[in-house]
């Protein structure tokens, strides 16, 4: 042993990681030029490793999904900034929706591309759930009073607020309705701030 072993794994181990990242990133970069449906070969492509390379790193696409699943968490979260819980509720009611309509636009892309495949993906299903998981951590944050305050309707309320901040939602109201992103906001800080005190 010469002492230089730890400092060759750390090499490879950071090396490996750079190339992983840069798997990722060129599938995201992709669909979000609009390859919905990017193929290991353009996704090597892009990123100058080999198809080889490719499974090594991940084993399979189910891996790769989880991974840019991972990423797209990562770009979420270095834009996300926490709604003060002590805002009145109109401030609280804009903060959020204009959060949300952030964290969605940065996911859009990738949402698109996985609506096509989520029938046959285990894992595009489980990215899924976990980004509505974290959507509706923050809802119950955000919104602890007027949930606490609707008692037997708490779950109604909740869920409502859930279905209208997500992606199914934003997806209507961008793609289908072709609003643009303050537009879209707009709506759903409405649909928030109605459901909220409509009880």
């Amino acid at each position: 042993m010469t002492g230089l072993e730890p400092v060759r794994v750390d090499g490879r181990t950071a090396r490996a990681d750079r190339t992983r990242r840069a798997i990722v990133d060129a599938l995201l970069a992709l669909i979000a030029e609009g390859d919905l449906r990017a193929s290991p070969e353009r996704i090597v492509a892009r990123a100058g490793v080999s198809l080889r390379t490719l499974w090594s790193s991940f084993g399979d696409l189910e891996g790769l999904y989880a991974a840019a699943s991972d990423r797209l968490i990562q770009l979420q979260e270095a834009r996300h900034r926490p709604v003060p819980a002590g805002q009145p509720l109109a401030a609280r009611v804009s903060a959020f929706c204009e959060q949300r309509g952030r964290m969605l636009e940065i996911a859009a892309p990738a949402a698109r591309a996985a609506q096509l495949r989520l029938p046959y993906s285990a894992q595009l299903r489980s990215n899924r759930a976990v980004h509505t998981a974290r959507a509706l951590d923050e809802i119950r944050t955000v919104f602890a009073a007027e949930l606490a305050a609707a008692g037997p309707g708490r779950d109604e309320l909740e869920r409502a607020l859930l279905v209208n901040t997500t992606w199914p939602a934003w997806s209507m109201l961008r793609d289908d309705l072709g609003l643009d992103v303050p537009a879209a906001t707009a709506v759903m800080t409405r649909t928030i701030s109605a459901l909220i005190t409509s009880r």
